[in-house]
């Protein structure tokens, strides 16, 4: 609450807000508060001696979930502490030694001197303050020629492109390690050292007239170089003409003109700022735009906005006493934060006069920060709990398996996103078909990269790239490829191979193909352009293309018709489960392994799922990967057991039977994330043996299976749930669906800048009151050319009939 403090209570240590506390009381009957608040003031300019410190135990609070930037030099801030005893509001200022006993007052000091745990998170990419090298003053600098051209860099030992170092003594340019600074290298800088013993390099694209990243490899850390302009003048680097660009990139980054940055971000237009409900920014906490991103889009769409804000007072009613860990509590404020319009208000029209008579811009303090959400969203994921980039896709997913295992009230809003997917695999030599169906959120469409448009100009401009390259002068304009959505939407329908096909008519592996069509359609489509992808090397790679993607878009020709006249099943028998004597000789299959990783899942995470769900497939192991997402070794090597532990645990990933014939929890989580009831998945399992596929199967060909409960089964559900109490009963067994017509209207996509989805940056496009408008973290203005062509994921609604 910016205006009512925090209050901490002193059993528990949990803290509320104004209009929470009473709740509080009522429901717990704590009665010993710690009432913390902060008073801001702006600063009286000419004022002296009566300034009070800047962040005066600013550590004491927690974040307030709002962006102002509260450290600012323009305010003072004085902080206010006391403890107030319920039912009667008695307060007690303090500090108070002498009225309060001994143990209130050790925690009272406890809590105040205690650093917030957003600090905490956080304190890990502090930077610290660099040290001068021990080699800069003395640093020896080879007479050899060597001048840095402004562009076109590559290591001189690779072809790399990225996180290059300029060694400060020969003037080689050098990529570092992989990762080293979120990005790819082999490591040549620092064989380099090995070899030369030259000690000092620095990071090109870094530089600026305030200086640049210097690392030390003698020193094994970043460093200072007091003499870094004299050390770049000698390769003919002119520290005074690099510039930085708004967004912290350099020239370099951002040639030429169609630069996606640029393009995207709609960098060079003047703006219109937007304000109001549904305007609200979201700060980036480093590195999580593709949250603020998704975040942005989901909001914007009402099924969701009726659920968590619609729902506001219920969720908090029923919310657990500590709700920084309930997932819908946090849903219903991030969600009440975007749409109030608190957190998006015009400046006042004294503040735009008072601005223009200084001649000087006051940024708003707007937008919310999304802290607590992040906090708990991420809380065990490997990636999403660390400060690094991340795919906005994979991170779409993760949030619909967390609406989908939080319920609230009577209606799930990812039902909105649900889809069922008929995958018609046929076998070549004995034509046989079999026609299964999947539960799906996206439909990805590749790059058909053969249908460019202009294949010409990318010929011609690929000649002379590797000229300027070769005479190292500056890359020509890009040319990027331009690919008609026909031809992506034409690739998705058409027949792909299928490996290692097991056909049940020959009883042996065969040739087959499999072609997948919508068995529904979404109330809203979620289109992801495949433009991620990995080189031979297993080097993430993205494709830099335009696609001209439709307003409107009609995909009813790709609606599934089922099983055909003339058309013969393939027998519905399994194949052969082989345990090897070696059960580390298990093959994996590569293929799947490769899909799973396209879509950005971490390599060994794939390896796992493809291992445990039996080689049935990538749509199979993908199942396995939404549902094991959160497990703490999620993204941990694959460690295959031994022969016993195989035949009493490990079996049953790969559909063994138990003793008891109890279904193995691997298998129903699986069939749970799909969207199917507990009971349904156990009960389909039985029957079919603990047979993954077959059990899909089963469970799509009874439409209204005989009811089977397990009262502890029932129990064990209840209770995982935080919001129980709000539990909405449902009497379907299948997945739930919006089936409709295939007609769409494109209302949001979401763009990525950068090279691979580990670095980069995000920025959500949506279409509100009849404009389009665009979020960029914080700035939230009307968009004046919205890059519709260079999308990563789209957003489209129905057309109602």
């Amino acid at each position: 609450d910016s205006e009512g403090g925090l209050y901490v209570c002193m059993s528990t240590f949990l803290g509320f807000g104004r209009e929470h506390i009473e709740r509080h009381y009522r429901k717990t009957g704590q009665c010993v508060y710690l009432h913390l608040k902060r008073h801001v003031r702006e600063k009286v300019p000419g004022a002296s001696g009566g300034a009070l410190p800047k962040r005066r135990n600013a550590k004491l609070f927690l974040d307030l979930e709002i962006s102002s930037d509260l450290n600012s030099d323009d305010f003072e801030y004085e902080d206010e502490a006391k403890l107030i005893i319920f039912p009667d509001h008695y307060e007690i200022s303090l500090p108070n030694i002498e009225e309060l006993p001994a143990l209130v007052t050790i925690a009272c000091d406890a809590l105040l001197s205690a650093k917030s745990p957003y600090r905490k998170q956080e304190s890990d990419s502090w930077e610290e303050e660099l040290q001068a090298s021990k080699h800069a003053k003395t640093l020896v600098q080879l007479d050899n020629g060597v001048r840095i051209p402004p562009s076109g860099w590559k290591c001189s030992k690779c072809d790399l492109r990225e996180n290059l170092w300029l060694n400060l003594t020969d003037g080689s340019v050098l990529c570092g390690k992989w990762f080293f600074d979120g990005s790819g290298g082999n490591g040549h800088a620092m064989e380099h050292y090995k070899e030369t013993g030259y000690p000092l390099a620095v990071k090109l694209g870094t530089i600026t007239p305030d200086g640049a990243d210097v690392y030390s490899f003698d020193e094994e850390e970043p460093v200072l170089d007091p003499h870094i302009a004299k050390h770049l003048a000698h390769f003919g680097i002119d520290m005074l003409q690099m510039q930085v660009t708004d967004n912290g990139l350099r020239d370099n980054d951002i040639k030429p003109r169609v630069s996606e940055w640029e393009v995207i971000q709609e960098a060079g237009m003047k703006l219109k700022p937007m304000y109001g409900p549904g305007y609200t920014g979201m700060k980036n906490l480093g590195n999580s735009c593709y949250l603020n991103a998704v975040m942005q889009a989901i909001f914007s769409i009402p099924e969701f906005q009726r659920a968590y804000v619609g729902n506001l007072p219920r969720i908090f009613d029923y919310s657990p006493l500590d709700p920084t860990q309930d997932f819908n509590t946090q849903m219903a404020k991030l969600g009440h934060g975007l749409l109030s319009g608190q957190y998006s208000k015009p400046p006042m029209k004294s503040e735009l006069i008072e601005q223009v008579m200084k001649e000087e811009h006051k940024p708003q303090h707007n937008g919310i920060s999304p802290r607590m959400f992040k906090a708990f969203i991420s809380k065990g994921h490997p990636e999403f709990s660390s400060n690094r980039q991340q795919d906005a896709q994979e991170f779409f997913l993760h949030l619909i398996n967390l609406v989908e295992r939080n319920p609230v009230g009577s209606e799930n809003p990812s039902d909105v996103f649900r889809f069922l997917v008929e995958e018609r695999t046929q076998c070549c030599q004995s034509r046989k078909v079999r026609y299964t169906e999947r539960v799906d959120y996206i439909m990805q469409l590749p790059v058909a990269m053969e249908a460019a448009t202009n294949k010409d100009e990318l010929i011609a401009y690929e000649l002379k790239r590797r000229e300027a390259e070769a005479a190292r002068r500056p890359l020509p304009e890009l040319v990027r490829a331009k690919i008609p959505f026909s031809a992506c939407l034409q690739a998705f329908s058409e027949p792909s191979n299928v490996e290692d096909f097991w056909s049940s008519a020959l009883q042996a592996k065969s040739a087959g193909v499999k072609t997948s069509r919508f068995a529904s359609f979404p109330e809203y489509l979620v289109v992801q352009i495949k433009k991620f992808t990995f080189g031979l090397d297993w080097i993430p790679k993205k494709l830099d293309v335009s696609i001209d993607m439709p307003d409107f878009l009609d995909i009813s020709h790709l609606r599934a018709r089922g099983l055909q006249p003339g058309e013969e099943e393939l027998p519905d028998i399994a194949p052969p489960i082989v345990i090897p004597d070696d059960p580390k000789a298990l093959d994996i299959d590569e293929s799947s392994v490769m899909q799973l990783a396209e879509m950005g899942f971490p390599l060994e995470a794939c390896r796992k799922a493809v291992y445990y769900t039996g080689n049935l497939g990538a749509e199979v192991a993908f199942n396995w990967i939404i549902a094991h997402m959160e497990e703490p070794d999620f993204a941990e090597p694959l460690v295959i057991p031994a022969f016993g532990e195989v035949a009493s645990s490990g079996a049953a990933a790969l559909g063994a039977v138990g003793l008891d014939n109890q279904p193995p929890e691997e298998m129903v989580a699986i069939i749970i994330s799909m969207g199917f009831q507990r009971n349904l998945a156990i009960q389909a399992l039985k029957a079919t043996n603990n047979n993954l596929e077959r059990a899909l199967e089963w469970i799509f060909s009874h439409p209204d299976p005989e009811e089977e409960s397990d009262p502890a089964l029932d129990t064990m559900d209840i209770e995982n749930n935080a919001n129980a109490n709000i539990l909405a009963e449902t009497g379907s067994e299948g997945p739930r669906i919006k089936d409709g017509p295939g007609r769409y209207e494109l209302f949001g996509f979401i763009s990525h800048m950068g090279t691979s989805t580990m670095s980069g940056h995000y920025v959500c496009h949506l279409r509100k009151e009849g404009r389009w408008v665009i979020y960029n973290d914080l700035r939230v203005c009307a968009s004046e050319r919205p890059p519709k062509d260079l999308g990563y994921i789209y957003f489209y609604h129905r057309i109602p009939s």
